[in-house]
């Protein structure tokens, strides 16, 4: 297959939503490309998402000593994720890779590739309040048969897990996606590779064998400025490892991406996407390639300097969306302000009850200690009155 064709059918077929570095599941709900938002789906909706990413670079090869070829190396994965609102603070998300290209002998790429499954609790947060915070539970299952690919995040080919925290901030809380907002994701991620036998390019070589977990802390930062046909957004996303993958594996050092994005909201069930990862850290290559088997690479780092996204994003249940009017979304909307309005009411009174609650147990307490002074006055009283008939 040549690289037009891989690049094509990625692009129309499997195209999949970029997971965060450091084998964060792929965002195929609410949220930027990278960093994730802490409002979940709404129960009962399904969203599907599907993107590709791709990376191309003419390098050199050393075939030996004071010998070398031009070669061109592309990176393209393809892949989908099913996101679905359990209840108004769990959702589920199931994110299968479905094309990703090896650059190694024989077919040169995974067709599955590996698959994320998520559990994501979010949307907490005082009602009417700007501030929303979550967090995700993910794990990595291992169904690709080739790992450790250059220009990808490390993998080991072993179960892996972890989990994010997400703080978003919206300038207005009621319909937080249709203005300004801010996100942070904070994550931890452990590939539990501890006796895994690594390959390089050459898939038949079995390199290092791990000895040490290799663990990485996650961040992300971003802001979205929305409009009524276009969102753009821009965020900062990376790793930093607390514990390094082996001397032979790709992809082991520090990471860090700015990723500027146009999201065309074409219809209220359909958006689509085009962004562009750009590198800002982590071109020092610290892949160890003196061991035997470990394959030369062109004079490109681990990371690639410049990654392309296009995705679209599908709301798949409630089917309702397919038919509702402009109407029929400014009364829903209507109805949400009313329903936080008596809300915040009600919480209004609730407080204004206990205040006078509290002021009342006050005004008793005072009434207290007056009648306990008056008692005090009383025997002082009747203790001198004794006093002085006793000394007559």
């Amino acid at each position: 297959m040549s690289v037009l064709k891989k690049v094509i059918v990625a692009v129309l077929l499997f195209s999949s939503f970029s997971y965060e570095q450091g084998n964060a599941q792929v965002n195929g709900g609410r949220g930027l490309t990278y960093v994730k938002s802490a409002w979940n789906l709404a129960p009962g909706y399904l969203l599907m998402y599907g993107n590709t990413r791709f990376f191309g670079k003419v390098g050199k090869l050393n075939l030996a000593q004071n010998i070398t070829s031009a070669v061109t190396f592309w990176d393209v994965q393809g892949s989908l994720s099913f996101n679905y609102g359990i209840s108004e603070h769990f959702e589920l998300a199931f994110s299968p890779i479905i094309y990703q290209d090896t650059n190694r002998g024989g077919k040169g790429y995974n067709m599955i590739d590996d698959i994320f499954l998520s559990l994501k609790i979010g949307s907490y947060g005082k009602k009417g309040s700007s501030v929303s915070y979550g967090f995700d539970l993910s794990a990595r299952f291992p169904t690709a048969k080739d790992h450790n690919i250059i220009f990808e995040p490390y993998s080991a080919g072993k179960v892996s897990f972890g989990f994010t925290g997400r703080l978003s901030y919206a300038r207005d809380p009621l319909y937080p996606e249709d203005g300004l907002s801010l996100h942070l994701n904070l994550g931890y991620w452990n590939h539990n590779d501890v006796g895994q036998q690594l390959t390089n390019i050459s898939p038949t070589v079995d390199l290092v064998r791990v000895e040490s977990p290799t663990q990485e802390f996650l961040y992300g930062m971003g802001i979205v400025l929305p409009s009524d046909k276009f969102d753009f957004s821009m965020e900062l996303y990376g790793n930093a490892f607390i514990q390094q993958p082996p001397p032979t594996a790709f992809s082991r050092e520090n990471v860090a991406y700015l990723a500027p994005k146009v999201r065309y909201k074409a219809q209220r069930w359909l958006s689509l996407d085009m962004s562009l990862d750009i590198r800002l850290a982590g071109n020092n290559d610290q892949t160890d390639y003196s061991l035997p088997g470990v394959n030369p690479l062109p004079d490109q780092p681990n990371y690639p300097t410049w990654r392309m996204n296009l995705g679209a994003q599908f709301t798949i249940l409630p089917t309702t969306v397919y038919s509702v009017s402009e109407r029929d979304i400014l009364m829903k909307k209507a109805e949400t302000r009313r329903e936080l309005f008596e809300q915040i009411i009600r919480e209004q009174r609730e407080t204004e009850a206990a205040e006078e609650e509290l002021e009342r147990i006050k005004e008793e307490r005072r009434k207290a200690e007056r009648e306990l002074e008056r008692l005090r006055r009383i025997l002082e009283g009747e203790a001198k009155r004794k006093q002085q008939k006793k000394d007559q």
